[in-house]
């Protein structure tokens, strides 16, 4: 059985490689269940200092959310994708070791998501970055609350309403991305970075990214409650599906 999810421990250094490079990285319920149990396996690591987390091939960290799995759901089962998320971004925000995303290509929706939700972000010129779930028909939830935590409300409106990508330049100018490096170059950066904040004093980083995760947490517990109400009410009206449906068919067409 292939997995979705990819693990390697260079020591102080765990990597992570979302694994799915023929749908650009896009993930569904089976890679999220990978992704968090190796999270949480590198959070249990005594090897493990600091974390990588990267895309399989070169043309994408990820696109987000698989969209012939969520053009699937109804009311029921868009509750339930939201107790995923839930699962997936508790996880991310429970570690108590830094991880940094090495973006090799696109983060979009759930993984432009995913990737702020990171401590540290490094790309390259091609990155593009942003939330496009509009165009698809899916209302946001997430997204808005970790956006305007990262970028203020002004800019999250922008890119929660529009759809539109964020290239490189404009991600580094906001701070979404710490550093721009040569492609070849971009997780062997993160590796480097990863490998100095694995060896800062652990119980000191421990205490700091629990105070930010404490910082944080009535918006994410909100957001999280908003999202059932609003994801049941989206796809209750089939929105969604015809959305998603007439996206898949023009990617489809010659």
């Amino acid at each position: 059985m292939a997995a979705f999810v990819l693990t390697d421990i260079q020591p102080p250094v765990g990597v992570v490689t979302l694994n799915r490079p023929e749908v650009l990285n896009a993930w569904h319920a089976a890679m999220r269940d990978e992704l968090v149990a190796a999270l949480d396996a590198f959070e249990r690591s005594e090897a493990v200092g600091a974390i990588v987390i990267t895309g399989a091939g070169e043309r994408a960290f990820s696109a987000g959310q698989d969209l012939t799995e969520a053009k699937t759901f109804d009311a029921d089962r868009a509750e339930a994708w939201i107790g995923e998320w839930r699962r997936l971004y508790s996880a991310i925000r429970g570690l108590s070791k830094p991880i940094v995303a090495a973006l090799n290509g696109v983060a979009a929706g759930s993984a432009f998501q995913v990737a702020l939700l990171c401590d540290f972000r490094i790309g390259h010129a091609g990155v593009r970055m942003g939330q496009p779930e509009v165009n698809a028909g899916i209302a946001s939830t997430t997204g808005p609350w970790i956006m305007r935590e990262m970028l203020g409300l002004a800019r999250t409106i922008d890119l929660t309403l529009t759809g539109r990508l964020m290239d490189a330049d404009e991600c580094l100018r906001v701070g979404v991305l710490n550093q721009i490096v040569e492609p070849s170059q971009v997780v062997a950066v993160a590796m480097a970075l990863a490998g100095e904040l694995a060896a800062k004093p652990r119980v000191a980083m421990r205490l700091d990214k629990q105070r930010f995760r404490e910082m944080t947490e009535a918006g994410f517990q909100d957001c999280l409650e908003a999202g059932v109400r609003i994801q049941r009410e989206s796809y209750a009206s089939g929105e969604p599906a015809r959305m998603m449906e007439a996206f898949l068919k023009r990617r489809r067409a010659p």
